[in-house]
């Protein structure tokens, strides 16, 4: 332990090493910015039930949708000794998935249920790095900030909600003394993975009555969903989404045409050309059967008759019966 503070003093006094190393960075902030010593040998503080009970219900929808999510994770990396967490945007662990053999090590740890691990309460690691970086993270052993936590490899990814704010992150952590790092980066993957799929899925149920984009924008991982609603507007973006297209990090999206943003006129440009798209899909949705286009339109059959002539649908336009 003793060697670890000294350790992490040294690096944070030295000039340079913040300013070229992230974990070094980190490890400044735990002392500068949250007054912390890294020879604490505190665990990490628990809410009480009643307040965990209160911040679950809160991401109630959240959790709901992570967990099928979770539970294929753990399935994947249970069995080597780690355990899954889920937490909210404060660092603040909801749900978990353990083995019951591990259970008490990672009790004893602090991973737990109630527990808060922000940068904050316990200086540099997965979890409070991962969300105050906005990054998915590997913290191996001894990167950790506090000398009790050196022992342990966390892999985390950040979770945004369809607001583009961070919504909470997904961990993975082992307290395994034959973790190995090139193991710690196969997780991280799988991790950053997972994440994404859970802002993937939070992301259509917010948005379950539109229209649901994926943008083929670049090659980065992170999720690029465009919400589009009955007027072809697009009305949500995810992180990844927003940018990409230059939306804003966060907030409320201000409507605008997808044609406009996607590059292509995939939407009417004038009133004559939404007519007759309008036309086009009620007669596609009707088999070509005119009457029924009609009843659908909710105008007459000669009406519509004038109505295809004028815009060039049926003698000029798709091959349509005349039912």
């Amino acid at each position: 332990m003793k060697d670890h503070v000294e350790t992490v003093f040294r690096t944070v006094q030295s000039r340079s090493a913040p300013a070229v190393s992230r974990i070094a960075a980190s490890w400044r902030r735990s002392i500068d910015k949250h007054g912390l010593h890294p020879g604490e040998k505190r665990a990490p503080e628990r809410l009480a039930d009643p307040a965990l009970r209160e911040r679950r219900d809160l991401a109630g929808a959240f959790l709901q949708i992570a967990a099928p999510k979770l539970d294929q994770l753990f399935g994947l990396v249970g069995q080597s000794g780690c355990t899954v967490l889920l937490t909210d945007a404060d660092g603040v662990v909801l749900d978990q998935r353990s083995t019951a053999a591990d259970a008490d090590v990672f009790e004893h740890w602090g991973l737990a249920q109630g527990t808060d691990w922000s940068e904050a309460s316990v200086g540099t690691n997965g979890v409070g790095t991962c969300i105050a970086e906005e990054r998915t993270v590997i913290i191996h052993r001894n990167e950790h900030f506090l000398a009790r936590n050196a022992a342990m490899s966390c892999m985390d990814a950040p979770i945004y909600g369809p607001d583009g704010h961070i919504a909470g992150a997904l961990d993975v952590s082992s307290a395994r003394a034959d973790q190995t790092e090139t193991f710690n980066r196969l997780i991280a993957a799988m991790v950053a993975q997972t994440a994404r799929q859970i802002e993937v899925d939070t992301f259509r149920a917010a948005f379950s009555d539109s229209r649901i984009v994926f943008a083929d924008k670049d090659t980065t991982d992170a999720a690029i969903l465009l919400a589009v609603d009955s007027d072809d507007l697009i009305v949500g973006a995810t992180r990844g989404a927003r940018k990409a297209f230059g939306l804003g990090a966060s907030g409320p999206i201000i409507p605008l045409p997808a044609s406009d943003l996607l590059g292509r006129e995939d939407g009417p440009t004038g009133f004559e050309k939404a007519e007759r798209t309008a036309v086009v899909r009620a007669l596609a949705r009707a088999k070509g059967n005119v009457s029924e286009a009609a009843r659908a339109l909710g105008v007459g059959r000669a009406t519509l008759y004038r109505r295809m002539k004028r815009l060039g649908i049926g003698d000029n336009g798709p091959d349509l019966s005349q039912g």
